[in-house]
């Protein structure tokens, strides 16, 4: 008999196991399909969104910091592959590692353990960090939106923006009514995880490749430093807003649907 409930635990412990490969599996496909296509980027206002690390968030929340590492490995890795398949002039940055990967790793593990934090910090300070998070995202959507009727942008960017708008006031309502509290801990990591994308990312290039990586872009390496820092808040923050509208509504209803196995 104790052999038995051995084997069967054995047996437990192997389908969490291939569950989970498979589960790394598709949502690092995903992340590498999102960089193969259009789909992968979202224009928004005169600056393009980037996707490809919302599958990392959603793994790493779903199945732990193991699942979302793995899939963050899997990212970056395919960025190297892109750089050397299809190069372009600031592509050499991503022939490193510790730009391309690393950083990608460290995208779930932040996520997993802020959505933890979150979690057990409690409702009030939850619900005045998103607040804060939410409010300055929409705040960001309206000002690209006012910027762009008094520019020439295009009429599909513009559109893309107002529903971004009305998705993020949509989604924020949800959460606060319908999701309660439950949302809450969801959208600040996805918010953290893309935070470390970006940041992770530019700074790994500012340490090692700031002069030459300036000067590929056709700025001024004299300035490095502000440029990154540019590049980082008008991609960084339309990204931050994509993801919490994308990981909020993915989570919430793989959770009803499929439990997480710890």
């Amino acid at each position: 008999m104790i052999k038995k409930g051995l084997s069967s635990n054995e047996g437990s412990n192997k389908y969490f196991t291939i569950r989970r490969m498979a589960i790394i599996g598709v949502l690092g496909g995903i992340s590498a399909i999102l960089g193969l296509t259009p789909i992968g980027f979202i224009p928004v206002g005169p600056t393009r969104a980037t996707i490809m690390h919302i599958p990392v968030i959603i793994g790493a929340i779903m199945e732990g910091p193991l699942v979302g590492a793995m899939v963050g490995a899997i990212f970056g890795l395919f960025s190297i592959i892109q750089a050397i398949t299809n190069p372009t002039p600031i592509s050499f940055v991503f022939l490193n590692p510790l730009v391309s990967v690393l950083p990608r790793i460290l995208i779930g593990i932040t996520a997993y353990y802020s959505y933890i934090f979150f979690k057990k910090l409690g409702n009030k300070a939850s619900i005045a960090s998103l607040t804060v998070m939410w409010g300055l995202a929409l705040a960001y959507l309206v000002k690209n939106l006012i910027s762009g009727l008094n520019q020439d942008i295009s009429s599909t960017n513009l559109f893309l923006n107002g529903l971004l708008i009305l998705l993020s006031i949509l989604i924020g309502y949800f959460s606060y009514k319908k999701m309660k509290v439950k949302a809450i801990e969801v959208v600040i990591a996805a918010a953290i995880g893309t935070l470390t994308n970006t940041i992770g990312v530019l700074s790994m290039i500012y340490t090692l490749y700031a002069e030459s990586f300036v000067e590929k872009i056709g700025a001024n390496p004299e300035v490095a430093g502000k440029v990154i820092l540019g590049i980082g808040l008008t991609n960084g923050l339309p990204e931050i807003i994509i993801a919490m509208i994308i990981v909020t509504s993915v989570v919430m209803s793989l959770k009803r649907k499929i439990p997480r196995e710890e």
